[in-house]
């Protein structure tokens, strides 16, 4: 099989230089911060800066990479301080223990709100987080014996290798390197892959093949985690905590920081960061005048958030892309390659009394059919016959009223829709579902990391597969393009690629032909043909009958949620009853 060519070794050295560039730059910062000599007041502005940074970058997580809004970082930043304020001053722990107790306390916090409240989303999130918020505020300002309430912990313990404000601010920093690494890295792992097709399109993400739910939480327990990490950063840094500092008004304040320098990077976190902290400090000359300072402090915010959405970061990134465009992959693409079936039955799929009610509407009303192994095979009826919602009921999108689904042997009936996929399903969208800030292997190679299909996950593996759909379907040379730069068909055809990435034993199609001219629907039907011919069996939906007649094999028709036909091309289009459905007329009259 002809492979992928590998990149040019300059190519294959500039992540291995990016890195050592980082490495090179957190090492000179830690080796200045341990050294110089900066005064009592300057040494706790960087302290507040770095360990400010580490909790914000727990935004960039939840809500740059998986679009989730946390209103409560204030709370988690105010569990890891006081973890570590109460551990090492009423209990005499090691700031160590007490720090990793504050790290497994906010983490289990975060877990458990994100499990409790993701499945709300928008609005009643932000109420959600908002509530926890003041609830751990109120606990730390009137559990007086455990928390000391208002008057708030000092003589907090640092560790015993940095006992001086100079090292520990250089370990301050030391941390948020690391950190600031970690999240840098993590949009381009599968998880961070996974929060971003989240974020930009849930449902499609879940017919991929990601638990979204899931997903959603790990990114909420990150945000928590590195909220605690922070706050126990600060809290031996400043050796004192109370309420007043980790209350709703903070939060705001992180989330402010966030969306100043960029919410999509963990340098973005750190500039926003930085420039909240130092903007007071530049305004101090103001503050003689009453009400001034706030002014300008909140002119000044509100002008970059007007003129840089994307935030300082992420409109200099915008502005250097410009003059950036990535290189076409060079070399001879993969042949693609489809799992054939180990199923024994002839049928690969079998639907047996399906029914999807809405109130007293009947969308589908007790169907039966079955889809022959390695066959096309097309559903059909008029506008609201039931075929899309036969569709998410397949693909678990719905949760059918009454029914069986089968899939190659398999009872898929009570599965979620990712694990449909990881069952054999794939499945494209009538409207385009795409993930619309990634590029186009990128959205095929989410396509094809899902646990059920059998391909190596090493992510060179993923992308040369990836880049073989694309080559299949007629688009191998524009990989590395944004999704919004291509046609409206040519973003048919990608999530087709993303469907036939994940090895699927059933394709579903609902309308690919929708919205295609006759020249694209000349190719669609090539294209089909030419996945029928690798033995994949697909369930089409599609209004064009031409495309129809042209690539099915068998025919089901449904008319008020009920099939009124089933047979092969010739004798069901013939069939009167199918007829009378289409045009509202006797067959002779119709003629």
């Amino acid at each position: 099989m002809t492979s992928i060519t590998q990149p040019a070794p300059a190519s294959r050295r500039l992540p291995q230089l990016g890195l050592l560039a980082y490495v090179a730059l957190a090492g000179v910062m830690v080796f200045y911060a341990a050294t110089h000599a900066f005064d009592g007041y300057i040494t706790n502005i960087l302290m507040q800066a770095a360990t400010y940074s580490v909790a914000v970058m727990g935004l960039t997580v939840v809500l740059g990479l998986c679009g989730q809004i946390n209103l409560a970082q204030a709370a988690f930043f105010g569990l890891g301080a006081y973890a570590v304020g109460l551990g090492t001053v009423d209990y005499g722990l090691s700031y160590w223990v007490c720090a990793l107790l504050g790290l497994a306390l906010v983490l289990a916090a975060g877990a458990f709100l994100g499990a409790s409240t993701l499945r709300l989303g928008g609005h009643y999130l932000a109420m959600v987080t908002i509530s926890f918020q003041q609830i751990v505020t109120l606990v730390m300002t009137n559990w007086i014996p455990v928390t000391h309430g208002p008057d708030g912990v000092s003589r907090i313990a640092r560790p015993g290798l940095f006992q001086s404000s100079q090292s520990y601010l250089a370990f301050c920093v030391a941390v948020l390197a690391v950190v600031g690494y970690i999240v840098w890295r993590l949009p381009a792992s599968p998880l961070g892959r996974a929060m971003r097709a989240v974020r930009d399109n849930e449902l499609a993400a879940s017919v991929a093949g990601i638990d979204v739910q899931r997903t959603k939480v790990t990114a909420f327990a990150i945000c928590a985690l590195l909220g605690g990490l922070g706050g126990a950063l600060f809290a031996g840094g400043f050796a004192y905590v109370s309420p007043d500092q980790f209350s709703f008004a903070e939060s705001i304040v992180f989330l402010t920081m966030v969306l100043l320098g960029g919410v999509a990077s963990p340098i973005g976190a750190v500039v926003g960061t930085g420039l909240l902290i130092l903007i007071p400090e530049w305004l101090r000359f103001l503050k003689s005048v009453p009400g001034l300072y706030l002014a300008i402090y909140g002119l000044a915010v509100i002008l970059i958030v007007l003129f840089m959405p994307d935030g300082i970061w992420g409109w200099m990134s915008n502005f250097t892309r410009r003059f950036h465009r990535a290189a076409p992959a060079r070399g001879e693409a993969a042949a693609l390659e489809l799992r054939q079936s180990a199923g024994h039955d002839a049928d690969v799929l079998r639907i047996e009394g399906l029914a999807k009610h809405f109130g007293g509407l009947k969308a589908v009303d007790g169907i039966d059919f079955a889809v022959r192994r390695g066959s096309v095979h097309a559903l059909i009826g008029p506008n609201g016959s039931g075929k899309t919602t036969t569709l998410n009921v397949l693909s678990g999108i719905y949760t059918p009223t009454a029914g069986r689904i089968v899939l190659d042997g398999t009872d898929i009936t009570g599965l979620p829709p990712h694990r449909r996929t990881i069952a054999g399903l794939g499945r494209t969208f009538q409207n385009i579902r795409l993930f619309r800030s990634m590029t186009a292997v990128e959205n095929v190679v989410i396509g094809a990391e899902h646990p059920g299909n059998p391909v190596e996950k090493a992510h060179h593996a993923l992308e040369t597969r990836a880049r073989a759909a694309l080559a299949f379907v007629g688009l191998g040379d524009r990989g590395d393009e944004l999704v919004t730069s291509f046609s409206y068909g040519h973003q048919r055809l990608i999530e087709i690629a993303r469907a036939l990435a994940g090895n699927p034993t059933l394709l579903l199609l609902d309308e690919p032909a929708a919205g295609l001219n006759s020249t694209e629907k000349v190719e669609l039907t090539g294209l089909l043909k030419r996945i029928a011919a690798k033995g994949l069996t697909i369930l089409i939906i599609d209004h064009d009958m031409t495309l129809v007649s042209d690539v099915a094999e068998h025919i089901t028709v449904l008319n008020f949620g009920r099939r009124i036909a089933d047979g092969d091309p010739v004798s069901v289009l013939n069939n009167p009853d199918v007829v009378t459905a289409y045009l509202g007329s006797e067959p002779d009259a119709a003629h």
